[in-house]
C-alpha cells in the first residue's frame, strides 16, 4: 500500500512489465503528470469525485492507447475506414494488453437493432428455425427482418465444353423482412388536421405548419402557384385529382415568379422536412408539432412482428420465431431447455448459455425483440457484457464505466460476481466506480483527486480497500457513509392519480403520487419504475422531466452554449468593449479564420488515417487574434470559456465583470454538482450523469411545479450525494414536487414517501409492493428494497 500526495515523485519501476500496466507522466485532460502501476490479472477500481480524472486515466489514456496500437496493426487501406486515434499525452505506457471497453453509451437507435441482433442470440435462433421449423421455408435469412425478399433478372454464362453461352436467369433471395414496414414493426401516419385547416383555401392561410409563411417561395407559394390546385378554393372542396396532387405528387419542376422550384406532395415533403431529422435536435415548438402530427402505429401487415407471413408460418413445437422473440428471456431459456434435438445440440447449448447469461446478469426480464435504442445506459452496458462472458479470450483488459448504474442493491452482488468471473479467467479488469459495494471487492484501488477539474488530476491513494478506508482522502472518509432516516417527513399537498397503468409489464397499477414532497420510486431493475412514471405522468407545462438521454449537438456545443450562458457573457464583453456581441462567438464573426472556430484542423491523408491537429493560428482557442484583444475583468473570451464553473461564478459575481444573468446560471450549475466543468468543455465528453445534471440546472429556471428525475445519483461520488439531497430539499422547500426514480439507499432514506415496485422484474414485477414513509418500509422489511434499506441504515 502506498499513499501519495501531489508533490511526491513516482516510485522507481521495479515490477516486471508482464505483471503490471505502467503509466508514467500522463497529462490527458486534467491529469498532472500522473504515474501509476496497475497489477495485471487483478480487479482494480478507480475512485474519486466526479471530474477528478478517473475516465481521463482509464479510458482516454490506457484504453485509448491500447486501441490505437491495435489499429496500427491493420493495413493503411483498412485504417482509412477506421476512426483516427491520436496518441494520448503520456511519457511511458507499457505492459498493455488488448482493451475491451464496456461503456454506458446507448446502443444504436435504428429500429431494426434489437437485444437479439445486438448479442447474436437472434442469429442463433434463426439458424435453429431454419433447421427445425415446420414447414421448412429456407435458410436463416428467411427469418431475418433485416433481409428483404429480392427477385432480380440478369444474365449468367454457361460453359459446355468449349462453348460459352449467356442466358437469362432469375435470382431470388428470400428474406424475412415485412414489405409494408420494412422490418420496423411500425408504420407512421400523419394527422392531416395538424397540417392544414381544410375549411380554408391556401390563399386564406390554410397551412398550420410551424415556419410556413405565406410569402415563402419554398413552402406556401410553391403550392399556391404550382397550377396543380386552385389556391382560392377550400381544401375540402378539392377534386380527387387535386387532393392526390396536393398530398402525394412525386417531385416535379415548377416556376414561381420565374424561379425554378421543385414541387412535391405535402406528405413526402413533411416526411423529408421534419421526420427525417433527429427529434432531440429539433426546437421545442417543432418537436411539439411533430408529436401532434405524427402517429406511430403497429404495422397491420405483420402485426408488429417485422416478419413476412412465410417466416411466421414456420413453427417449432407450436411457437414461431416472432413469438419466441417476444417471450421474456427467462421464459425463452426455459423453452429452449425443453428442446431435445441431438442434430442441433451444440447450437442449443450455445443459445441456452447466452440466454442464461442474460438472466444471470439481471436482464432476464428483457425480450429479444426489445429495440436496442430503448435500453437505459446501464442495461446497454450489461447487454454488451453478454458477448464477453462466454468469450474464449484471456489476458484481455476489460474496462467498465460504472457497471452498477441502474442496479438495485439486490442486483449489485450479481454484477460483482460477473466482474470477478472475468478476472478469474486471467483477465485484467479496470472499473471506474462510486458504489461502495463494488469498491469493496477490489484487489487494488486507485483514488484520484483531491478535487475536480483543475483541483484534481493527481493520485491521492493506491493500495488496498482497507488502506483506502483508513486513509485521509475524500473517498476514504466517505466510504462508510450511511444516511439516516429523517426524524420527520413532509405532509403532501395534493396527489397525482394514476389509474389502470398497464404499459409494458405494469399490471393495471393504481397509485397516488403525493405532491409537495420528495417521492422516491424504487424497485429492482425491470420492475416497472420508468414505465409507471414516464408512461403515466403526462408531459405537460407543469412537469419537468430530466433524464440521461444524450444531448444532441456538435463538438462545438458546450455547457455555455447549452445553458444559454454564452448570451449574457457575449453581451457583457460587447458592452465593456463597445463592439458587437457576435465577435465573441466561435461559431460566428469571432471565429478563427484558419480553423473556422473549431480549434483543430483535420487533415485527410487519403488512403491513410486522417490527422487532427491543434490549430496553429489560434492554438486551439477558437477565436480570431483580434477578438482576444478585447477583455472583461482582465480576461479574454477564450480564458473565460476555459474557467471551471466555480471560478466563473466568482468572476461574474463581482467587480467589473459582474453579470447577474450569467451569475444566476452558473449558480445553478454549481448547485447540481457541476462546479468542476469548464464552460467550453465539449458536450460529447460528458457522462450520462453529467448530462442529466446539466439538464436539471437548465430546467431549474423553469416554472414547472413537478420535477421528475431518473437516477440523479448516476456518476456522483459518495461525497456529492449529500449535496444532491440538499438540492432536492431546496426544490421541495421552494414549493416544487420532486419525483425521483432511484436505487441509492441514501436517497431512499431521505425521502418523504417511497413507492416500491416488484416483487421481481418483467412479468414477475409491475405491481406496487409498498407505498409509505421510509421508516415504515424499514420496519416492515417486507420487500427486497426494505431489507437492503434496513441494512443500510443499520436498523
Amino acid at each position: 500500500m502506498t499513499t501519495r500526495n501531489d508533490t511526491q515523485s513516482p516510485a522507481p519501476h521495479t515490477a516486471d512489465s508482464h505483471d503490471v500496466i505502467r503509466v508514467h507522466g500522463a497529462r490527458v485532460n486534467n491529469l498532472k503528470d500522473v504515474s501509476v502501476e496497475i497489477p495485471k490479472r487483478r480487479l482494480t477500481v478507480f475512485t474519486g469525485v466526479s471530474g477528478s480524472g478517473k475516465s481521463s486515466l482509464v479510458f482516454s489514456t490506457i484504453a485509448a492507447e491500447s486501441q490505437r496500437l491495435i489499429n496500427e496493426t491493420y493495413s493503411t487501406f483498412v485504417q482509412g475506414f477506421m476512426p483516427s486515434l491520436a496518441r494520448p499525452e503520456v511519457d511511458v505506457l507499457d505492459g498493455l494488453t488488448t482493451a475491451i471497453i464496456v461503456d454506458q453509451q446507448r446502443m444504436g437507435a435504428d429500429p431494426r437493432s434489437t437485444v437479439g441482433t445486438a448479442t447474436d442470440a437472434h442469429a442463433m435462433l434463426r439458424i435453429l428455425y431454419s433447421r427445425l421449423g415446420e414447414p421448412h421455408i429456407g435458410s436463416p435469412q428467411a427469418f431475418s427482418f433485416n433481409v428483404p425478399t429480392v427477385r432480380a433478372s440478369g444474365a449468367i454464362t454457361v460453359e459446355r465444353g468449349n462453348n460459352r453461352k449467356a442466358q437469362k436467369a432469375t435470382y431470388t433471395r428470400i428474406g424475412g423482412m415485412c414489405g409494408r414496414c420494412e422490418g420496423r414493426g411500425t408504420v407512421t401516419d400523419l394527422d392531416l388536421t395538424q397540417l392544414y385547416d381544410d375549411s380554408k383555401s391556401l390563399a386564406e392561410g390554410a397551412f398550420t405548419i410551424p415556419g410556413w409563411k405565406s410569402d415563402s417561395f419554398w413552402t406556401v407559394r410553391v403550392y399556391a402557384e404550382s397550377g396543380f390546385v386552385d389556391p382560392d378554393k377550400p381544401i375540402r372542396e378539392y377534386t380527387k385529382k387535386e387532393l392526390q396532387d396536393f398530398l402525394y405528387k412525386e417531385p416535379v419542376k415548377v416556376k414561381v415568379d420565374g424561379v425554378n422550384l421543385t414541387y412535391e406532395g405535402l406528405i413526402p415533403k413533411i416526411q423529408k422536412s421534419f421526420l427525417a431529422k433527429d427529434r432531440e435536435a429539433m426546437q421545442p415548438h417543432i418537436r411539439a408539432f411533430v408529436d401532434r402530427a405524427v402517429t406511430f402505429t403497429t404495422c397491420p401487415e405483420c402485426d408488429g412482428t417485422r416478419l413476412t407471413e412465410e417466416a411466421r408460418s414456420s413453427r417449432i413445437k407450436g411457437v414461431n420465431i416472432a413469438e419466441a422473440c417476444a417471450m421474456q428471456i427467462s421464459d425463452l431459456a426455459e423453452w429452449i431447455r425443453g428442446l431435445d434435438e441431438p442434430s442441433v445440440a451444440p447450437l442449443l447449448d450455445k443459445l441456452l448459455h447466452t440466454l442464461e447469461s442474460f438472466v444471470e446478469i439481471g436482464l432476464g426480464y428483457l425480450s429479444l425483440e426489445r429495440p436496442a435504442g430503448t435500453l437505459s445506459g446501464g442495461e446497454a452496458q450489461r447487454t454488451k457484457m453478454i458477448r464477453h462472458l462466454g468469450s474464449a479470450l484471456t489476458d484481455v483488459t476489460y474496462v467498465f464505466d460504472e457497471p452498477t448504474i441502474g442496479l438495485h442493491p439486490h442486483d449489485i452482488q450479481r454484477m460483482n460476481n460477473l466482474l470477478l468471473r472475468l478476472r478469474d479467467k486471467g483477465n485484467t479488469v479496470l472499473v471506474v466506480e462510486h458504489k461502495p459495494e463494488t469498491i469493496a471487492i477490489a484487489e487494488h484501488v486507485v483514488d484520484l483527486g483531491p478535487g475536480a477539474g483543475t483541483a484534481g488530476g493527481t493520485i491521492c491513494y493506491e493500495g488496498t480497500v482497507d488502506g483506502l478506508r483508513a486513509g485521509d482522502t475524500i473517498t476514504g472518509r466517505h466510504l462508510d457513509d450511511r444516511a439516516g432516516l429523517k426524524p420527520s417527513v413532509r405532509t403532501p399537498k395534493g396527489k397525482l392519480e394514476i389509474r389502470g397503468a398497464n404499459r409494458h409489464n405494469l399490471q393495471d397499477v393504481d397509485v397516488d403520487i403525493p405532491l409537495g414532497v420528495l417521492c422516491v420510486v424504487t424497485g429492482v431493475a425491470g420492475s416497472g419504475k420508468s414505465s409507471l412514471i414516464h408512461g403515466s405522468i403526462p408531459a405537460s407545462a407543469g412537469v419537468v422531466s430530466v433524464d440521461q438521454a444524450p444531448i444532441r449537438g456538435s463538438r462545438r456545443s458546450n455547457p455555455a452554449t447549452y445553458t444559454g450562458l454564452l448570451d449574457p457573457i457575449r453581451k457583457a464583453f460587447a458592452k465593456a468593449n463597445g463592439v458587437k456581441p457576435a465577435l465573441f462567438s466561435a461559431n460566428s464573426e469571432g471565429a478563427c479564420p484558419n480553423c473556422n472556430g473549431a480549434g483543430v484542423i483535420y487533415t485527410d491523408l487519403g488512403m491513410m488515417s486522417g490527422v487532427t491537429t491543434t490549430c496553429e493560428e489560434c492554438e486551439g482557442r477558437r477565436f480570431d487574434a483580434s477578438v482576444l484583444e478585447y477583455r472583461l475583468g482582465g480576461r479574454d473570451i477564450s480564458e473565460v470559456l476555459a474557467m471551471p464553473v466555480t471560478e466563473a461564478e466568482e468572476f461574474f459575481g463581482a467587480g467589473e465583470a459582474r453579470t447577474p444573468a450569467a451569475h444566476a446560471i452558473l449558480g445553478r450549475l454549481a448547485d447540481v454538482g457541476l462546479g468542476y466543468l469548464s464552460l467550453g468543455q465539449p458536450l460529447t465528453t460528458l457522462s450520462g450523469g453529467e448530462r442529466q445534471r446539466l439538464k436539471l440546472a437548465t430546467h431549474m429556471a423553469d416554472k414547472g411545479g413537478v420535477y421528475v428525475l431518473d437516477e440523479p445519483t448516476t456518476g456522483l461520488h459518495l461525497a456529492d450525494v449529500e449535496q444532491l439531497l440538499a438540492l432536492l430539499d431546496r426544490l421541495v422547500d421552494a414549493g416544487k414536487s420532486v419525483i425521483v426514480i432511484e436505487h441509492h439507499q441514501a436517497v431512499m432514506a431521505h425521502a418523504d414517501w417511497i413507492i416500491d415496485l416488484g416483487p421481481g422484474a418483467g412479468h414477475d414485477g409491475g405491481r406496487i409492493v409498498f407505498e409509505g414513509a421510509p421508516a415504515d418500509l424499514v420496519a416492515a422489511r417486507s420487500t427486497l428494497t426494505g431489507e437492503h434499506l434496513a441494512a443500510y441504515v443499520g436498523a
